[in-house]
């Protein structure tokens, strides 16, 4: 039977105090949804219906590269029970249907998968035992343990509210039973609306089989109401992805000060210190040690490259025993090869630094590319940009250029060149001379400071 995936997402989120729809609030650098959208396709399912809502625009728009999407539109908030009917219309009532919300965004895609596989036939619900089931749905059995209904809160006793076991809002069963069960619902309740959760009640009155599927942790289905519960699960994904690291031969300084925010894969023996943030997609080798404080994103580290504190990485590739930092900036298009080292106040921006070469203080480095073993100074800057246009500067190999030159470019300067300190080249260097661009000394005796002028003894 195939399997079709219906996702809520229509909420309006008032709780979340945010101009933003809800899904598209971010944790772990992607917004809610895309973590649910993720965990459903590992299921591979026929259709993927999303129903929008408030900020609808907003959401398609974030999801426009995304053409496996079947958009269904909620005109009118009128409950959960109301928002799956919108979708139905798109659904082949052969299908298998898995139902569940926008802002549940760390269920994996194996209790999916149970749940699916749980359904056979009749329904299948997702459960949870809660410490605090505040605000949710409880599942409610009979003295023999089966599924009699699921009570929301606000319609819910004393006896009801005690109840620890929640329904996470992810059901599976057949399309044609959804069709008709939704077509049965009421809006009879505390809220006036059509509650998705009232097709259990529908189907054990029917003699219709309802089962369970627990999670081992709560966190996995735990919806996110207001920024307090997606601050707690952010930080509960980021000690999951610390504990995997670690396992897998990473020391983490602290891994309560971790923030992964993308996809990051290391290799053995590197060291993290505390604060590092991850964006985009990052890869480690073996033995990479980063300092405090270091931001890297959408970035390939060799082997046993070394970033010390406070170092910005994005959209660089390190190659081995590299050495960056304090306080240096790497810019898309950074290419660093062997053994280069790039020092505390380094920016470099679509640079190529050939093995050995060194920048190491105080310089920025952009549309460069040098050959080996050369050696940056301190203060030196590339002119790269006249305004309109960015021109590109070469170095041979070997290339000394002394403290505070200025290299404009498009200028070239040969192998084992030399740019004297001081010096403004405008012109190629040839290999083995040395360029001289600086105005002459001169030194004037018998001055008078202007502190003194005009003084009489």
């Amino acid at each position: 039977m195939a399997l079709e995936v219906v996702v809520l997402a229509a909420g309006q989120g008032k709780r979340m105090r945010s101009r933003l729809p809800k899904v598209l609030h971010d944790l772990a650098g992607r917004p809610l949804l895309a973590h649910v959208l993720a965990s459903v396709r590992a299921l591979r399912p026929e259709r993927l219906h999303v129903v929008v809502g408030v900020g609808r625009e907003r959401v398609k728009a974030a999801f426009a590269a995304e053409p496996d999407i079947v958009w269904v539109d909620q005109a009118q908030q009128l409950g959960t029970g109301h928002a799956v009917q919108q979708a139905m219309n798109g659904v082949s009532m052969d299908a298998r249907v898995l139902v569940l919300f926008g802002d549940v965004p760390l269920v994996p895609p194996e209790t999916l998968r149970r749940c699916v596989e749980a359904a056979d036939g009749g329904i299948a619900l997702v459960t949870a035992d809660m410490p605090d089931p505040t605000g949710l749905g409880r599942i409610v059995r009979d003295a023999e343990g089966r599924v009699r209904a699921i009570v929301e809160e606000r319609d819910a006793d004393a006896n009801v509210r005690a109840i620890r076991e929640i329904n996470s809002g992810i059901m599976t069963l057949p399309a044609g039973l959804l069709a008709r069960f939704l077509s049965r619902l009421s809006c009879d309740n505390a809220q006036g609306e059509l509650y998705l959760t009232d097709v259990i009640a529908l189907a054990v009155a029917d003699g219709v089989n309802v089962s369970t599927v627990d999670v081992p942790f709560a966190e996995e289905v735990a919806g996110i109401n207001d920024r307090v519960q997606l601050a707690a699960l952010e930080r509960f994904h980021q000690r999951r992805v610390a504990d995997a690291l670690m396992r897998a031969g990473v020391t983490l300084r602290d891994p309560a000060r971790l923030d992964v925010r993308g996809e990051l894969t290391a290799g053995e023996d590197c060291i993290i210190d505390v604060d590092v943030v991850f964006e985009g997609t990052v890869r480690l080798g073996h033995g990479v040690c980063i300092g405090a404080g270091a931001v890297i994103k959408d970035a390939v580290l060799a082997d046993d490259v070394v970033v010390h504190p406070h170092t910005i990485i994005d959209g660089a590739r390190v190659a081995e025993r590299g050495e960056i930092g304090p306080f240096a900036r790497m810019r898309p298009g950074t290419q660093l090869a062997a053994d280069v080292k790039v020092g505390n106040f380094v920016e470099t921006k679509k640079t190529k630094l050939g093995a050995g070469t060194k920048a190491n203080h105080f310089a920025y480095l952009g549309d460069t590319t040098t050959g080996e073993h050369c050696n940056i100074g301190a203060g030196t800057i590339v002119c790269n940009y006249d305004g309109v246009d960015k021109h590109p500067t070469f170095l041979g190999d070997r290339v000394f250029v002394g403290s505070n030159a200025t290299l404009v470019a498009p200028v070239a300067v040969g192998d084992d060149g030399y740019v004297a300190a001081g010096s403004t080249v405008t012109a190629k260097v040839d290999a083995g001379d040395l360029a001289v661009g600086r105005a002459r000394q001169r030194n004037i005796s018998g001055w008078t400071p202007p502190s003194r002028r005009g003084k009489t003894s």
